[in-house]
């Protein structure tokens, strides 16, 4: 699965802020460092041309709940922007903001 132009499923640059947003602020959680690393890879594919990450490397690094998520974003950018819509009404429904980034300061 080649994710090069994924940003050209998008609607617009607006909702695939969104999308990016959901990424960031519910899937990675930089307290699991080589989990984040790649969906924050996967965050810039959205907006690049260039292979940033590949489906293998997230299926490798991403836990099995957060690669559900990200598969069907996918899938969703592959379908159309009403589809990109409702995975991000349904992420933002079942994952809840990440509050607690980084380690504990002393």
């Amino acid at each position: 699965m080649d994710l090069r132009n994924l940003r050209l499923g998008f609607r617009d640059d607006v909702q695939r802020s969104r999308a990016q947003r959901v990424i960031h602020d519910r899937l990675a959680d930089d307290r699991l460092q080589d989990e984040c690393r790649y969906l924050m890879k996967f965050w810039w594919q959205l907006s690049m041309s260039y292979q940033e990450v590949t489906i293998g490397e997230l299926r490798e690094h991403v836990g099995a709940d957060k690669l559900r998520a990200v598969e069907a974003l996918i899938e969703a950018i592959d379908q159309s922007p009403e589809d990109i819509d409702e995975w991000i009404t349904w992420a933002v429904e079942v994952f809840p903001v990440i509050h607690d980034r980084g380690s504990p300061q002393d």
